[in-house]
């Protein structure tokens, strides 16, 4: 009986008295929130239907609640609202407030202790709830730690949107590069043959060859006549065997220029339009690129425009009107617990040796 009076009453007792003569209340205030992402689609997906309404970021989420819980915000809470100062309240309370003198990883510690962060990852909501000694300095810590937590998202969605604008920035001048030297191909092509466009100009010629077709099948025919009517001897027939002479000579030259012969660049007819054809080719993909690189920049500027994350909250930093904290009764209950648990093992163990002699 002494033993337990001495091992668990008195210290129990002692618990007791300094939790309810020394220690401060402490007040709590609540703030809940979350990362909303807000997604415009564009004209065609709106018509489809795909349109992206607001949604939550866990990411985001994520690196809030490990941000919340940096040294770099203890610091800047530090400077702006004297953190030492405001937990430094109770001076008669050394167990709850915090030293005067505590380093920066002890205040982080204490600030992990006092800041309580309740985050259900798969809905992306995150609540959290400050103690302070008075309960307008636990809702002015709250307003601060929403306030940088927004002030770090927009950051966050300021660094994404110049990653996006440089990268879009950097495929619209490759597409205008491509652009422009697709032109200027096309362009010496046309300076180098004197020929707009090949195939305007082989119907042409094609026209051209029809037409000479035409001309000796009419001057064979008027052979053949000759032939069957009159002598060989006759003029006639020798000024007709040279229109067709001349009209074969002037095909197979016409033949020649659209297959294996000279075009007037000194090059075929089909060299040219296979050439002609690839540089159409090279122009039009370059002007697709870029019109899609033109497309993703301008997308690109327009999201830049606007807020496209941001911090919502659906709990409002609140005035705390009762002390909760420290939940004196809860702490006897489970001190006294844990010190007659170590008394009860100790006079176990007293008994075991005593019954061995």
């Amino acid at each position: 009986m002494l033993s337990f009076a001495g091992f668990v009453g008195l210290p129990v007792l002692l618990m007791t008295a300094y939790l309810y003569i020394f220690a401060a209340d402490q007040y709590a205030s609540t703030v809940g929130f979350t990362v909303r992402t807000e997604e415009s689609g564009s004209a065609m997906e709106i018509l489809g239907g795909l349109t992206k309404l607001s949604t939550a970021s866990s990411s985001d989420t994520d690196i809030l609640y490990k941000f919340i819980q940096s040294q770099e915000l203890v610091l800047a809470m530090d400077e702006s609202l004297d953190l030492h100062k405001l937990y430094g309240k109770p001076r008669f309370d050394p167990v709850f407030r915090l030293s005067e003198n505590a380093s920066i990883e002890e205040t982080v510690s204490y600030w992990k202790k006092m800041v309580r962060i309740y985050y259900d990852p798969g809905i992306g909501l995150m609540e959290i709830e400050v103690r302070a000694f008075d309960p307008a300095d636990a809702k002015a810590i709250a307003v601060d730690i929403f306030a940088r937590s927004t002030a770090r998202i927009n950051e966050l969605s300021a660094i994404a949107r110049a990653d996006t604008m440089r990268y879009a920035r950097d495929e619209l001048d490759t597409a205008v590069e491509r652009l422009k030297e697709a032109r200027q191909a096309l362009t010496l092509f046309r300076n180098e043959t004197q020929i707009v466009d090949p195939s305007a100009d082989i119907q042409g010629q094609m026209g051209l060859l029809t037409s000479l077709n035409t001309q000796l099948a009419t001057a064979l025919i008027e052979l053949d006549i000759l032939i069957e009517t009159t002598r060989e001897t006759d003029p006639r027939m020798e000024q007709t065997r040279r229109k067709i002479a001349v009209i074969e000579r002037r095909i197979a030259d016409e033949r020649e220029k659209l297959g294996v012969g000279q075009g007037r660049d000194g090059k075929a007819y089909a060299d040219l339009v296979g050439t002609f054809e690839s540089l159409q080719v090279d122009l039009n993909f370059a002007e697709k690129a870029y019109i899609s690189a033109l497309s993703a920049y301008d997308t690109a500027v327009a999201e830049a425009r606007r807020q496209s994350r941001y911090l919502a909250a659906y709990v409002e930093p609140t005035l705390a009107q009762t002390p909760l904290y420290p939940q004196r009764m809860v702490i006897i209950l489970v001190g006294g617990f844990v010190i007659f648990g170590l008394w009860s093992i100790c006079l176990l163990i007293y008994y075991s040796l005593h019954d061995r002699r």
